[in-house]
């Protein structure tokens, strides 16, 4: 097992250059249906921002206009359901299953797991359990039992990519998914608006109390919330702040490994104290070949 310290949000599996020996084989197109998605006019939008809160090292700026064309999308992130039929159809085995293990956070595991887990530099919250997978999220003894409608987590962009294309879908661009993120709203900072907690109602899943030793659940959730949890952005979406980041199709465009794929969102994880990435303007990296507790997607397509 090797960890590295790349993203406290969601670590890097450390191990890119065995990625060759797990790659995805082409999966069939599944058919396509429109279940679940929103379609979307697309235009012009103002992304990225200039907030004093945000992080320069992450690209989150200037602020320009970019122009999308219309798409779909998925109205909340791929489900633990989803994920299950897709594997029943297909036999696909995770990239976390083929390296025999995923990164959990630790104060969901017994003491013994987190004495024999490998902890990433700089973000000792994190453990590489043996056995964490989709399907065994804490690991060994876990299930999704009671979590079928919660996203799936411990899925690579690799895993994602092979989702998308069975279901006749794809992963959405950087600039589609903050477009739809928006819901319509000009430069704010949430999906609602500008205020965190309006009237003092949580709107997302992010981290309450102090991190990482103490949370609150405050908003309702101490892990993953079910994907149509908190109301829906002004174009329908759910969830697109919080509960779990979201691999994107886009390549990282700041200076790093080349092969870095983009993520956006923010997840239960998140904290003001560390890591406000739950700003719809927040981005982050992870290799393609990474997976954790914390990290989903959800699927978009142009259309026909």
């Amino acid at each position: 097992m090797d960890v590295d310290g790349h993203g406290c949000c969601a670590p890097s599996r450390g191990v890119a250059s065995t990625a060759q020996d797990v790659r995805i084989a082409a999966v069939p197109n599944g058919t396509g249906d429109t279940d679940g998605v929103v379609r979307l006019p697309g235009g012009a939008f103002r992304m990225g921002t200039e907030d004093v809160d945000g992080f320069a090292g992450d690209g989150e700026g200037p602020v320009r206009t970019v122009t999308v064309d219309p798409f779909w999308i998925g109205v909340h992130a791929v489900s633990n359901a989803d994920f299950a039929a897709f594997v029943e159809a297909t036999g696909y085995r995770t990239e976390a299953e083929r390296f025999g293990w995923s990164f959990v956070f630790a104060g969901f595991l017994p003491a013994r797991l987190r004495r024999d887990a490998g902890r990433p530099p700089g973000a000792p919250w994190w453990c590489g359990v043996s056995g964490a997978t989709w399907q065994d999220p804490e690991g060994p003894g876990s299930s999704v039992d009671e979590r079928w409608d919660h996203p799936v987590v411990h899925v690579s962009w690799h895993d994602a990519d092979a989702y998308c294309r069975w279901s006749g879908n794809r992963l959405p661009t950087e600039a589609e998914w903050e477009y739809a993120a928006r819901g319509g709203l000009d430069q704010r900072r949430y999906p609602w608006g500008d205020e965190l907690t309006p009237g003092g109602v949580h709107r997302c899943n992010i981290w309450q109390g102090q991190f990482p030793t103490r949370n609150t659940a405050e908003d309702g959730y101490r892990g993953t919330a079910p994907v149509s949890a908190y109301p829906a952005n002004g174009f329908g979406l759910h969830n697109v702040s919080g509960n779990t980041w979201e691999w994107c199709a886009d390549r990282w465009s700041t200076p790093t490994t080349e092969q870095s794929r983009v993520m956006r969102g923010g997840s239960y994880l998140c904290h003001h104290s560390y890591c406000n990435r739950y700003r719809v303007a927040a981005r982050t990296s992870n290799t393609p070949d990474s997976s954790s507790g914390n990290l989903g997607f959800r699927c978009a397509r142009s259309p026909n």
